[in-house]
């Protein structure tokens, strides 16, 4: 094929899953539609999703699991294309949906499955794959055409929909070349930031915790201010805090350390146990069992050991301190540190570690019933690159594919550019 000398109807930049979902929304609606990837084969950050198993959509859907400038955007696109459309779209391509606390997997545990029958639908629907294919710039004329660094042109498409993705795992290739086509085009970007990722905190103490995995409620201050909490397995590193709850918090947590504010978190290690009830607890630990000769002792079965030399450390006591010297004061004052144990964060782990991009092409310059460029007509936009970002549980890849579909159906039947 010629790929220069054939104007397709609709071009799709990126071939992840809102770009695959797009293209085949385009192609099911009749459009000459080719498909776009700088990598050697479409689909690559699928394969890391949901450790490997794909959560490809959740049960439980709502605003507040998506966030962004104007989260509400969501709204019209999930309404032409929502949670049972997915799992309706995969089962027909072969997927057998399985859940697990509304979370949905295929029933094969296998992300490459999800990828497989995407590809193959691309193939039954005879839409072409240009991979290993990185543009370099993207012109508009009559059409929208796509050139690579040497300058030779690619495709030309009378539509174009921009599925690069944001900056998130960038090994898969995302690289925020779609801000640029964006930006190119007149609109604006909101700051962008990792997003679901580690965060980092220069505490010493945490040399001595890494390892350690626990139940936990964290909290976000920035500047002062409770800005959200989350709860979940907290996993404690050499380097600060990780796990789902310290991953649906870290978008805050990003977007405020580039605005260089003052960003703490604060553990709670007994959520479950109401702060007076804790001190009653440690009192009769300490105090009335006798068995407990240290004030460790006494925390053994109740806080993971290798938290037991740091929390009583920040409470002004040692962990090898005779339990039953303790104070009420000095008890109060450990029931709160194990409450209250605070965290002074530094930065996050990166792109290389997040899993998805806070931030993105404003939707305010966006048709959320189409995903068309208010500013640029036959330019469309979904997925990533968009300032939507989902909680972890498959939010993210909903959103991959509602947008994706939206754009590529409507994309297909635009009739000039």
């Amino acid at each position: 094929m010629k790929e220069h000398q054939e104007v397709f109807q609709t071009a799709v930049l990126g071939a992840g899953a809102s770009g695959m979902m797009a293209a085949i929304a385009a192609a099911r609606c009749g459009a000459s539609v080719v498909l776009v990837e700088g990598n050697t084969k479409p689909g690559k950050k699928i394969l890391a999703t949901g450790n490997g198993k794909c959560n490809f959509t959740n049960e439980d859907q709502g605003l507040s699991c998506y966030r962004g400038e104007n989260p509400a955007f969501v709204l019209p696109v999930f309404q032409q294309f929502d949670k049972d459309a997915t799992l309706q779209f995969f089962q027909e391509l072969g997927i057998l949906p399985w859940s697990r606390e509304g979370y949905y997997y295929p029933f094969s545990g296998q992300a490459s499955s999800v990828q497989e029958v995407l590809l193959m639908e691309l193939k039954y629907l005879s839409v072409p794959f240009l991979t290993d294919c990185r543009i370099a710039e993207v012109k508009k004329d009559k059409e929208f055409v796509l050139y690579r660094e040497d300058g030779e042109i690619v495709c030309r498409a009378k539509t174009l929909i921009v599925a690069t993705g944001g900056k998130a795992a960038p090994a898969t290739g995302s690289d925020g070349f779609g801000f640029q086509i964006a930006k190119q085009f007149g609109h604006r970007l909101i700051t962008d930031a990792p997003a679901l990722v580690p965060l980092l905190s220069d505490q010493k103490s945490f040399r001595d915790l890494a390892g350690i995995r626990t139940r936990a409620k964290i909290t976000l201050w920035i500047d002062g201010k409770n800005i959200a909490s989350d709860s979940g397995e907290l996993q404690l590193t050499n380097q600060g805090i990780s796990g789902i709850p310290v991953f649906q918090l870290s978008r805050f947590a990003s977007l405020a350390l580039s605005r260089h504010e003052r960003v703490m978190a604060e553990i709670d290690f007994l959520p479950e146990v109401s702060e007076k009830k804790l001190q009653q607890m440690l009192y009769e630990r300490l105090l009335l069992d006798g068995k407990n000769e240290t004030i460790g002792d006494a925390l053994t079965g109740l806080l993971h050991r290798k938290l037991h030399a740091t929390l009583c450390k920040t409470a002004g006591l040692g962990a090898t301190d005779r339990a039953s010297l303790c104070n009420k004061k000095q008890i109060a004052r450990l029931a709160e540190t194990i409450h209250h144990f605070k965290v002074s964060i530094c930065g996050t782990k990166g792109y290389e570690f997040a899993q998805t991009t806070a931030g993105g092409v404003a939707t305010d310059e966006i048709e959320a019933l189409s995903m068309e460029s208010r500013l640029c007509p036959g330019l469309y936009f979904a997925g990533e690159v968009v300032d939507i970002d989902g909680i972890c549980g498959g939010y993210n890849l909903q959103w991959a594919w509602s947008s994706g579909f939206v754009a590529g159906t409507h994309a297909a039947i635009e009739e000039t550019v």
